[in-house]
């Protein structure tokens, strides 16, 4: 197939331009003197923008690199590329070719600025639908019990770790139960084993202040009683060959076998209305038994669908069972996801995934959560402070203190904040202390991130954004370590190992910094940022 080259022609053409460049499947564009590009992927979002000197390229059929993913490319040129199906792009030294699988490629000029191109795509390609998630994952820290209790998910120590964090202090907020609450896949009901008066632990949860959200995913473990009735009712995705050729086979329908981080699994169907309305309903089941509050979706990944499956509707993209499944979560206010396909605009809350507890993935929170912010997910949480992969916090030798301490601090001012190691376990009573006052400042600025997420479902616009958004013509298109909350508020965390000073750019007005200091803008400005301070400038 020969590429057909597109050239972006000035706005006062648009409408002529737009007739010629919808529909394609195929576009090459050239990148202008100093634009840059931002889109795609989460995950890759500390290398964006990307310039007429990056050298990469991405397909996102069947992967969303275990985050959040969009068919969008958006220009500080006020250009931009959407697609309603996956696409790969490329970028080569000034050039950008994009290509998809059914021709539905969309591309123009909306303006001039990042500011003109976000704004069409919101209007154009994910409008939002005016509502949020649980107001609480904004207005107080989150608490995971992931790295506390990994696969021991237990009545006493889930108890033990919420009244720990009452009594160190910090204000209660959603807890989410992690993995392994259950005995098996599928069969989505406390472990009997490990929790002996479940109802009543949610009674005591509760009465401390704390909603209740549980870990749930798409798969079904097989062999057990659970996936042989769904099996035999056809709601599980089957392998290519579809039926059974084993001497009495308990169903006809051959289930599909899914290699996933936990195992091998059968995996639910979401495209079957009969499956969805089960699993609706078991979620549900516990809400309506126990006082479950809500859900953390995990897995649903694209990749996990890319090989010879046969699905109730046929002809699925990968990702299109990734949507299947983020849509879920729009029955139930209070949820998560870590993985999602053009789910943006919608009152989902959006949790990058799993970083190391380590310097250079802490650098990637802003840069990668921006990243979802110009993609249109405004409801964001940047991981777990300190890292979520729990190898990290296995031996508390090799735990880095200042590391977690300037973790919550860059939690603080984003969206949502999310603990899940218990910061009085592995460190010292002064450095424990400051994460308390991280979190009591992300408490005390709630009902600012409540208002600006609403203000989201109206419009469109991030609750954090990159500077470059906030202000299009100022060349700030490569700050990564710096952000915006609202329009009002600069923050500029420490994501430098020892360091005691940083540099900040202040864009023009005049800005006060979170130690009283009064600045006029347009110019950086040099600060001391001892590890007990996190710098936050108010536009005045």
């Amino acid at each position: 197939m020969k590429m057909k080259k597109i050239r972006i022609l000035p706005l006062i053409v648009m409408t002529a331009f737009w007739a010629h460049a919808q529909n394609k499947d195929s576009v090459e564009i050239d990148i202008i003197p100093g634009e840059y590009w931002w889109g795609g992927l989460s995950t890759v979002g500390h290398e964006t923008p990307y310039d007429s000197e990056t050298v990469t390229s991405h397909d996102l059929w069947g992967d969303n690199l275990g985050n959040q993913a969009q068919p969008l490319l958006l220009s500080s040129k006020g250009r931009y590329v959407w697609s309603e199906s996956p696409i790969k792009y490329s970028f080569n030294k000034g050039k950008i070719t994009v290509t998809d699988r059914e021709g539905g490629i969309q591309s123009g000029t909306a303006g001039k600025t990042i500011r003109d191109s976000y704004d069409y795509a919101v209007k154009n390609f994910f409008p939002p639908n005016g509502k949020i998630p649980e107001e609480l994952l904004f207005t107080k820290p989150q608490y995971n019990t992931w790295i506390e209790l990994t696969y021991n998910q237990n009545e006493e120590d889930i108890l033990k770790y919420a009244q720990a964090i009452i009594d160190k202090g910090y204000p209660p907020g959603v807890l989410m139960i992690d993995d392994n609450w259950q005995d098996s896949y599928g069969t989505w009901e406390f472990s009997a084993k490990r929790f002996k008066d479940p109802k009543g632990m949610m009674k005591k949860l509760h009465a401390m202040g704390f909603k209740v959200m549980l870990w749930v995913c798409p798969f079904v473990s097989a062999d057990t009683e659970n996936f042989r009735q769904l099996a035999k009712d056809g709601m599980l995705l089957l392998d290519g060959d579809k039926t059974q050729e084993v001497l009495w086979a308990n169903t006809q329908n051959k289930a599909a076998i899914i290699r996933w981080w936990n195992g091998a699994s059968a995996c639910l169907d979401l495209s079957n209305p009969k499956t969805r309305e089960w699993f609706e309903g078991r979620l549900k089941f516990l809400m309506d038994e126990y006082g479950v509050d809500g859900f953390k979706f995990d897995a649903g990944d694209a990749d996990f669908y890319t090989g010879d499956i046969v699905s109730y509707v046929p002809d699925l993209a990968p990702n299109d069972h990734t949507t299947y499944f983020a849509k879920l979560g729009l029955q139930f206010p209070l949820n998560e996801y870590r993985a999602s396909w053009k789910m943006a605009g919608l009152p989902l809350a959006q949790r990058l995934r799993d970083k190391s507890h380590n310097w250079g993935d802490l650098q990637k929170l802003i840069p990668d959560l921006m990243s979802q912010s110009m993609m249109g997910y405004a409801y964001t949480c940047p991981d777990m402070i300190g890292g979520g992969e729990y190898g990290s916090f296995m031996d508390l030798a090799s735990i880095d203190e200042e590391l977690v301490v300037r973790s919550a601090q860059v939690h603080a001012l984003m969206p949502m904040m999310q603990f899940s190691v218990a910061p009085w376990r592995v460190l010292s009573e002064e450095n424990n202390q400051i994460c308390l006052e991280a979190a009591k400042l992300h408490e005390k600025m709630g009902n600012m991130f409540l208002n600006l997420a609403n203000t989201a479902s109206k419009t469109g616009e991030p609750i954090v954004k990159p500077l470059a958004l906030a202000y299009p013509e100022s060349g700030y298109e490569m700050i990564k370590d710096q952000f915006m909350v609202g329009d009002s508020i600069l923050v500029a965390p420490v994501v430098e190992k020892g360091s005691r000073k940083r540099s900040v750019v202040l864009p023009k007005g005049r800005w006060k910094a979170d130690d009283g200091t009064l600045y006029k803008g347009n110019r950086t400005v040099e600060i001391e940022v001892p590890l007990n301070r996190l710098p936050y400038f108010t536009k005045s």
